[in-house]
């Protein structure tokens, strides 16, 4: 084999070596597990975000009553959840709720991130959402988790 060839070689699996590693802890330590009930986050966390349901955590106030149909909400949920390539690990419907558990991953690294909706009819053409997100692995998310939160906000509440 030619020397350069190589040395090209070994140069870019040792440049990938870190990402590659953390692709096999992440595969590791952080397993698919369905969650089928809201969550809350712990009054310390820095890698947990929540909306509506009295426990606003590391949200800018939003509103949570929307005066859209439970139907338009899911479509445009569906909608984001398929732009994003989510990974749907739990869903459940009543009559007048709905619930859902996806995993969004981060860009590059590739973090699990679990993401709960629910959303509940309030009335005529109008309903009640909450929202968490959560990062599987590590201490803090850069904020990630708060902005996600505000993008499936600002999808469900155009």
């Amino acid at each position: 084999m030619n020397p350069k060839l190589t040395k090209a070689i070994l140069l870019v699996v040792l440049l990938a070596s870190p990402w590659l590693f953390v692709q096999g802890w992440i595969f590791v330590a952080a397993q698919d597990e369905p969650i089928s009930s809201m969550e809350t986050c712990s009054e310390t966390s820095a890698n947990c975000a929540h909306l509506g349901g009295g426990m606003d955590y590391r949200m800018e106030s939003l509103p949570t009553i929307l005066e859209r149909s439970m139907e338009d909400v899911r479509s445009d949920l569906s909608a984001y959840v398929t732009d994003c390539n989510c990974d749907v690990l739990d869903e459940d419907e009543t009559d007048s709720t709905y619930f859902l558990h996806f995993v969004e991953h981060t860009s590059f690294w590739l973090f699990p991130d679990d993401v709960l909706i629910s959303i509940e009819i309030a009335g005529q053409n109008t309903v009640k959402i909450e929202l968490h997100s959560e990062s599987r692995l590590g201490l803090g998310d850069l904020g990630v988790n708060p902005e996600r939160l505000e993008r499936i906000h600002d999808q469900l509440d155009p």
